[in-house]
């Protein structure tokens, strides 16, 4: 009897476990999970917000731009008309005196000075004219018309301006209507005749 109450194990091995050891139940494990979740959950809910915060600065960023541009637009118009009008205020004028001139030369004079007028008011705008008569036609600020036979001018040379052209700054606002010299008709067969009756003479 004394043996077999010696031999019997105690209560801690018969469980194999030993006192030290900490024990982990299933509900522990389930609410350290939950933990973490939770976590994943509450890190995703942050990142939304912050990104709906994001986009919703940005649209209104983009609106603020928009609203900025077209009041810029629309500053830029008023000064350019403001500008303008006294050249419609002296062309009114001119208008209304040439039905009581007497002499064209006054009419004349009246219209002379708008256009100084307008040459001053472009010179503060930026706008400069395209050079024409004289110059070689350049395809990036002239517009061919039409051609002119002559001798007067070399090939290409522009002499004489339909429409003017206008630089703002330095990008081109209109090109201008141009008309370009090119060589006579027949000149060319003229000289390949006299070319071809020289080597029958010298034959």
């Amino acid at each position: 009897m004394s043996e077999q109450a010696g031999d019997k194990p105690e209560d801690g091995q018969a469980n194999g476990t030993s006192e030290d050891e900490e024990v982990i139940f299933p509900e522990e494990e389930a609410e350290d999970e939950r933990t973490d979740l939770e976590k994943a959950h509450a890190e995703r809910d942050r990142m939304r917000e912050q990104l709906l915060r994001i986009a919703a600065d940005f649209d209104n960023f983009r609106k603020r731009s928009r609203k900025e541009i077209e009041e810029v637009r629309r500053r830029t118009v008023e000064d350019t008309l403001r500008e303008v009008l006294p050249i419609v205020d002296n062309l009114e004028r001119a208008a209304g005196a040439m039905t009581d001139a007497t002499e064209i030369s006054a009419v004349t004079e009246g219209v002379h000075m708008v256009l100084r007028g307008f040459e001053d008011i472009a010179s503060r705008l930026g706008l400069k004219r395209v050079a024409t008569v004289g110059n070689l036609f350049d395809p990036t600020c002239h517009d061919a018309m039409q051609q002119e036979e002559t001798d007067e001018h070399a090939p290409g040379t522009i002499v004489a301006e339909i429409v003017p052209g206008y630089y703002l700054g330095e990008r081109l606002l209109r090109p201008a209507m141009v008309v370009v010299a090119k060589p006579p008709t027949g000149r060319g067969d003229q000289g390949g005749e006299s070319s071809t009756d020289g080597d029958g003479a010298s034959e």
